[in-house]
């Protein structure tokens, strides 16, 4: 038979239940008990076992992180202050890619392996909330929601900085706008749609269906929906729902030669916009603040499942770079 803490705890002179406490270096152990706990542990060699914690703690120290695919560079933006933050406060991460080649199913496996789940993408329509609500696992909704969902939530404003992104347009004197758009079924999607439209129209821009294309928030559409933007319209400027868009744009307008004559405008503000070959004005999102928002909303969820719900509205601004007048 293997070591136990029993066994620690004979060894340090100390209770059972204070071993396990100890090791996890939870506050009220004294550090004399917790050095004398670990040196005893050391001497004998024991591991403490993950499910024999999870048995009397009904928690495994997991937590889920659904994101979207990881060939959308704003994704491993988002989850790397996620994963500091959840190792930070003792949790073990787990990412997993929802795709709809792949996507997630809680039913198979998220009961009794997760303490709780971040969910950094999410659809209207998807299932998923109501699957983890069904098993008991609390989760956050970040950078996505589904607002008929009650849930704690971290979301940037997104109406507000896409009728900034129009603001700026209008205000460098362009007429003959264009947009390429995200899928309705997203939060993000909506939300930059409407604030974006909201604002040309109080600014008396006419924006018809002809002047915009929508699609998922990948490269490819933002190339190829930029290509026919200039056959059929020519823009003088164009906003993309979101930065990966944009980089698509961006290479679309080079290879028809209409960089130079086109502002472009995008969203999140992704490490990759910066860069001097795209030089992307964009809106800014303060997108380590928003995994670490979720990560404090879950913690606080877990520890008090009764508290009411929080929806935390991070605020954009605009990064200026590289600005065309018409």
């Amino acid at each position: 038979m293997g070591v136990t803490s029993h066994d620690v705890a004979r060894l340090a002179g100390v209770n059972q239940s204070t071993v396990s406490r100890a090791l996890r270096g939870t506050p009220g152990v004294a550090e004399q008990t917790q050095r004398r706990v670990r040196e005893a542990a050391a001497t004998l060699g024991y591991v403490p076992s993950d499910a024999g914690r999870a048995l009397s703690t009904r928690r495994t120290g997991s937590i889920g992180v659904l994101s979207g695919e990881l060939t959308n560079p704003f994704y491993p933006e988002l989850v790397e202050p996620i994963r500091e933050s959840l190792l930070a406060a003792g949790f073990r991460p787990v990412l997993i890619p929802d795709s709809p080649s792949e996507p997630f199913d809680p039913d198979r496996w998220a009961r009794g392996v997760f303490d709780g789940m971040i969910l950094a993408t999410a659809r209207a329509g998807s299932q998923i909330p109501q699957q983890l609500r069904r098993h008991g696992i609390p989760f956050v909704f970040a950078n996505r929601e589904i607002p008929a969902i009650e849930a704690d939530r971290c979301v940037s404003d997104n109406a507000a900085g896409a009728r900034a992104a129009a603001e700026l347009i209008v205000e460098l004197g362009h007429v003959r706008v264009a947009a390429v758009m995200g899928p309705e079924d997203t939060s993000t999607g909506r939300e930059r749609d409407s604030g974006f439209r909201n604002e040309l129209q109080r600014s008396g821009i006419v924006f018809q269906n002809d002047h915009f294309e929508r699609g998922e928030f990948t490269f490819g559409v933002g190339y190829a929906a930029t290509a026919r933007l200039v056959s059929r319209l020519a823009p003088t400027a164009i906003f993309c729902a979101n930065d990966v868009l944009a980089l698509g744009a961006a290479d679309a307008l080079m290879a028809a030669g209409a960089a130079d004559s086109t502002m472009l405008v995008g969203f999140d503000d992704i490490s990759s916009a910066g860069r001097r070959v795209y030089d992307l004005t964009t809106v800014h999102t303060d997108i380590a603040l928003m995994g670490r928002t979720a990560v404090d909303l879950l913690i606080s969820r877990i520890e008090d499942p009764t508290r009411p719900y929080e929806r935390v509205v991070l605020p954009t601004s605009m990064i200026r770079r590289r600005l065309l007048a018409n």
